[in-house]
């Protein structure tokens, strides 16, 4: 699947991925009110709103972008039917030819990460049957519980062709209370990133890894050793232009062949008709927003790496 990833960056020449993260607060109230006319104020009236929001949305960008980043716990908080609506947008998504990083945050051992990973990843077996749950082709997953976490994952991979980004440098403000603990003199998130590479050499594609890492755009300096410490991994980059990251900051993230990153954004893009910048669209075009939004953040971080 990183083979697939990257030839949609190179199609696309945008990397950048679109973290379909929805909150009912950032849905226009004319989604939400036909939403609820039809299934009442109730869990299934939000998750139908959050299916129609996610799906203008991809319908405005999906020729722009090469990938998209369903945060499974905005869907979560809905019930089941926030998780039907979860797999609608998977489902949908790869019709329209995106590659998919399911953002489940998973860690576990043993037979329950194998769980996981069947879930997101793989194939179950019912019977003499085989079925798809949820299907994404990548997914995030927590690596601090060791490689008894990771190695089921890496099994499904290697069966699937799938990916996953481990994460090793995370963009938010208390993440160095654990990460950055030194251990013999060096961080805890570069003895991570370590063990990514080695994980990675694994399951290698042409020339990148399978697994990759996610490294926040917060931490440039952070970013720019983990890029030398993983030199065959991909980084996904959360953590731009919301949190702060700027795109000046993530020229090392990328190698020299222009690749080995993707960067993020979700609530910049999704609720860009709530900004400033792209009021004029209004609600009622929120999704063009979203498109005007896609194309003015490709143009900043491809900018950046033509000025490095």
């Amino acid at each position: 699947m990183i083979q697939k990833l990257i030839a949609n960056i190179k199609k696309t020449n945008a990397p950048i991925v679109v973290g379909l993260d929805p909150m009912l607060s950032y849905i226009p109230e004319q989604v939400k009110a036909a939403a609820f006319k039809e299934y009442g104020e109730t869990l299934e009236g939000a998750a139908e709103a959050v299916w129609q929001y996610n799906k203008a949305i991809v319908d405005e960008v999906y020729d722009l972008i090469p990938a998209v980043k369903p945060q499974i716990a905005m869907y979560e908080q809905f019930g089941i039917p926030g998780l039907t609506a979860f797999k609608r947008t998977v489902d949908y998504c790869h019709e329209k030819g995106l590659v998919v990083i399911g953002d489940v945050k998973r860690g576990d051992i043993g037979s329950t990460s194998a769980a996981y990973a069947t879930a997101h990843l793989g194939q179950v077996q019912i019977g003499a049957a085989m079925a798809t749950p949820f299907g994404e082709d990548f997914a995030t997953v927590n690596p601090y519980l060791g490689s008894d976490g990771i190695k089921p994952f890496l099994e499904v991979c290697k069966a699937e062709k799938k990916g996953l980004f481990i994460l090793v440098k995370t963009s938010n403000p208390s993440s160095g209370e654990f990460q950055d603990q030194l251990i013999n003199g060096r961080p805890l998130y570069e003895l991570v990133g370590e063990k990514v590479a080695e994980w990675g050499a694994e399951c290698m594609g042409d020339g990148y890894s399978y697994v990759g890492a996610v490294v926040g755009a917060t931490y440039p300096e952070m970013g720019k050793v983990l890029r030398k410490v993983m030199p065959k991994s991909f980084i996904l980059v959360p953590g731009y232009g919301a949190q702060g990251g700027k795109a000046a900051d993530l020229v090392h993230y990328f190698n020299e062949d222009g690749l080995g990153a993707i960067v993020n954004s979700s609530r910049g893009i999704i609720a860009a008709y709530k900004q400033e910048k792209y009021a004029a669209y209004g609600a009622e075009n929120f999704a063009k927003a979203s498109r005007a939004a896609v194309e003015d953040m490709i143009a900043d971080i491809n900018g950046a790496l033509e000025r490095r």
